[in-house]
Order: structure tokens, then C-alpha cells, then sequence
């Protein structure tokens, strides 16, 4: 503490026992505020000669550089970027079979899966379908198709014999009747009450023949009906069967087209990830897609604000993320009609689809890539005089530039047409060659 200067404390006596020092950490307090106004010094001196330095002069003659540019000619060309993804113009969507059998419409097992990426030719496997229970249940319908073939056969034999004994019992009726007709004739010797009696059991066995007759065409119409129901019971298992039989056929997908399999993708554990061998699916979920490479675009919007500035078959120069230095070129082929909003935008702002063809094929495109369009909505006439914009100024509603004349600079009115990012279009005020200043 000597090094700040402070006095060395004078001796004191030494406190009785059991006194109270009041004034014992007065020395401490005394050295911390000749510390802080030593700080205090030294910091006021160092700003002191800071402000107090003389500022270095720039050297006589020094140049001061002005950045100047030229005027070119050439063609310009007005641009709107369409972000977005690739995607296949033709394609195919491959779905989980939707089963015609009622019971058939639960969850299905696919015991093979074509991986995501893989050329595919028309005819190719791309998912199996595991069928054993649809195979069992075939196995199940196949006998009751065949019991109800049997029904209609035992139905037929019981028919059969149910019209034989209805006809022995007309014929037997008829018998009778035969009978007591010839009974009636025969009445003469016999008492009126016998002959009242033979008349009555003759007119009986007419009724009962008739009655016999009559039954006929009921019973024949019975029969039909029934024969009918049992075959339509067997229709109806037919049917049931076919439906089976082309269900498992769907259990085997193949390729409808040439292109490249993509596996879709789905919710797995709470994951999303693409479908693979051993994933259960649904009837009418999606599970792949093949698409056609040599026909892709680029899905993108644009501000509703700038949609009236697109026209169909405006060309476009494509870029990949993914690729940085390729180059696709492309034109427009599809503008939406109708704006559409995003989920994660407020409502008033609307974009309008836009989609963009590739023209050729490319090794390297693959759907889902995100990519660019740099759509060309206007270019100018060719060998054009172009300024960049940073080289005019605008003043008072008027463009002015300032064109270099040996050492100085004249500042004259220019008037510009089209106008991209970066150029303007001179229609009056310039030439080409002109060197002008950079403002």
C-alpha cells in the first residue's frame, strides 16, 4: 500500500479489554479512495494527449479515385424468379389395392417394397402384398360356392320326386272319380238313398280330382321359385368368389409405365419415413410413385401482384440448389387461375401456381429438388444501349448522369426505358462507350 503513497497510521494505544474501537477500519477506507483517485488520474491524462494529438493531414496532391463505368450495348433481358420444386410431368400414383370383398378392408402387409430411387421398366414388381389370409378365405368361399351348387342338385332330385308323387295323386284321384262316375250310372237297382250316396261320393271324387289338377301349376310354380332362390343364393357365392380371386390378384403391383420408382411416405412410430418391406398400409393409401425423368417441371408460385406479367411459353433458365453450376432451360406451360394462400402465411396474401417445363432430359434431375425459374418476361431489342442504375440519379422527376469530359464530369439528362436489377435500357442522353460516374 506504500506504493500509492498513503501515510503510514501513527501509532495508537492499545484498547483497554473489553473497550470498543470505533474508528479501527478508518485506515482501509482511506487507501481505497486513493486508489480510485489514482484511476481516475490516469485515465484523464491518457484522454488528455488522445484529443490533444495532432490528426494526420492527408499529403498535397493526393487524387481522389472516382469509380467510373461504361455504357455497352447489348440486349436486356426483365426476369421473375418462380422458386420451387422439381416434380414429373407424367407419373403414375401406386396405391394399396382398394379390395372389392367387404370383409377385405383392413390393414395390409407389404412383404416386399422396391426401394426408392430404382429404375423401373412396364411390368416390374414394385410391392407384394402378403395373401394368406385372402388365400384362406378363398379356400372358405370355394366351399360354399360348392355347397350351394350341391343345394341346387339335391333341390332338383327332391323336386323331382315331389312332382311324381303329385301326379300319382292325380292319377289316383282320377282313378277314383273313373270309378265312382261308373258307379252313378249304375244306380238304377239300387235304393234312392243309395243312389243319393253313389251321387255324392262321385261329385266328392270330381272335386278331389279337379282340386288335384288345379294343384298342378301351383306346385310347378313352387318349384320354379325355389329352384330361382337357390340359384340365385349360387350367383351370389360365385360372385362373392370372383371378387376374392381378382383381389389377390391385385396383391402383386406391378409397374404401369417406364420411369423411376419413388417410395411415398408414412407415418411410422410417430415418424415420418418412406414405406419399406414389412410397413402395414391401408386400402387406397399411397405407397410409391414412378415417374417419367425425361419430362420434368418446376411447380412454383408467384405473388399475385406480379401474375399478370406471365404468359404461356415464356422461356426460363432453371437452376438446381443441389447443382449449383447447372443450367436447365425451360419455358412456361401453366399458369393457375386461381390464387391460393399458404398455412404458415396471413390471409391476404395469395400466390398464383406457376409451372415450368424443362426442355430435354438431364441425368441429374430427380423429382422434389428445390429449384429456381428465372422466367424472361421482357427483353429488349438487341445491340441496346445499357446503363447500370447506379450510375443514374433521379432529381426533380428527372434521370440525370454524369459523363466523363477529360477531368470533370458533365451531368446531363438521360431518359431510360426497360429496366431490370442492375440495367436500364437508354433511349436518349447516351451512347455506347460513354464512361460515366458511379454514384
Amino acid at each position: 500500500m506504500s506504493a500509492i503513497g498513503n501515510p503510514v497510521p501513527s501509532p495508537t494505544q492499545t484498547p483497554k479489554p473489553g473497550a470498543s474501537a470505533p474508528f479501527a477500519a478508518a485506515p482501509r477506507r482511506s487507501r481505497l479512495w486513493w486508489l480510485l483517485l489514482l484511476v481516475v488520474i490516469v485515465a484523464g491524462g491518457g484522454l488528455a494527449a488522445w484529443l490533444l494529438k495532432p490528426q494526420a493531414k492527408a499529403p498535397a496532391g493526393a487524387v481522389v479515385v472516382v469509380q467510373t463505368v461504361k455504357v455497352v450495348s447489348g440486349t436486356l433481358e426483365r426476369t421473375i424468379r418462380v422458386a420451387g420444386q422439381t416434380s414429373a410431368r407424367n407419373y403414375a400414383n401406386i396405391i394399396a389395392p382398394l379390395l372389392r370383398g367387404p370383409e377385405n378392408r383392413n390393414s395390409l402387409i407389404l412383404l416386399k417394397m422396391i426401394k426408392s430411387g430404382t429404375p423401373v421398366k412396364k411390368g416390374d414388381l414394385l410391392a407384394q402384398i402378403d395373401a394368406q389370409s385372402a388365400e384362406d378365405h378363398i379356400e372358405d368361399t370355394n366351399d360354399t360356392v360348392q355347397q350351394a351348387q350341391n343345394d341346387v342338385k339335391k333341390r332338383l332330385a327332391e323336386q323331382a320326386v315331389e312332382w311324381e308323387n303329385l301326379q300319382q295323386t292325380v292319377r289316383v284321384a282320377k282313378a277314383e272319380f273313373d270309378k265312382a262316375a261308373k258307379e252313378a250310372q249304375a244306380a238304377e237297382v239300387r235304393t234312392v238313398v243309395d243312389q243319393e250316396l253313389l251321387k255324392l261320393s262321385a261329385e266328392e271324387y270330381e272335386a278331389r280330382y279337379k282340386q288335384a289338377l288345379a294343384d298342378l301349376p301351383f306346385k310347378k310354380e313352387s318349384h320354379r321359385a325355389e329352384l330361382r332362390l337357390l340359384a340365385i343364393t349360387n350367383i351370389r357365392q360365385d360372385r362373392h368368389l370372383e371378387r376374392h380371386v381378382v383381389d389377390i390378384k391385385k396383391y402383386t403391383i406391378q409397374s404401369p409405365m417406364n420411369g423411376m420408382a419413388v417410395a411415398q411416405s408414412i407415418w411410422r412410430g410417430g415418424d415420418m419415413a418412406q414405406t419399406q418391406e414389412g410397413d402395414q398400409v391401408y386400402p387406397g393409401q399411397p405407397i410409391a410413385k414412378v415417374v417419367d425423368l425425361s419430362n420434368m417441371q418446376v411447380e412454383g408460385v408467384v405473388n399475385q401482384t406480379e401474375s399478370d406479367e406471365f404468359r404461356i411459353g415464356q422461356p426460363a433458365r432453371i437452376t438446381l440448389d443441389a447443382f449449383p453450376g447447372a443450367e436447365l432451360k425451360g419455358k412456361v406451360y401453366s399458369i393457375g387461375a386461381l390464387a391460393v394462400g399458404g398455412r404458415m402465411q396471413n390471409y391476404y396474401i395469395r400466390n398464383i401456381p406457376v409451372r415450368v417445363m424443362i426442355e430435354g432430359a438431364d441425368p441429374r434431375l430427380i423429382p422434389d429438388l428445390s429449384a429456381a425459374a428465372q422466367v424472361v418476361i421482357g427483353r429488349s431489342e438487341p445491340n441496346s444501349t445499357l446503363v447500370p442504375l447506379n450510375a443514374v440519379t433521379l432529381e426533380g422527376g428527372k434521370t440525370y448522369a454524369h459523363i466523363k469530359k477529360a477531368e470533370n464530369f458533365e451531368k446531363r439528362e438521360v431518359q431510360l426505358g426497360m429496366r431490370n436489377g442492375t440495367h436500364a435500357v437508354v433511349l436518349a442522353g447516351l451512347t455506347a462507350g460513354d464512361e460515366v460516374r458511379v454514384n
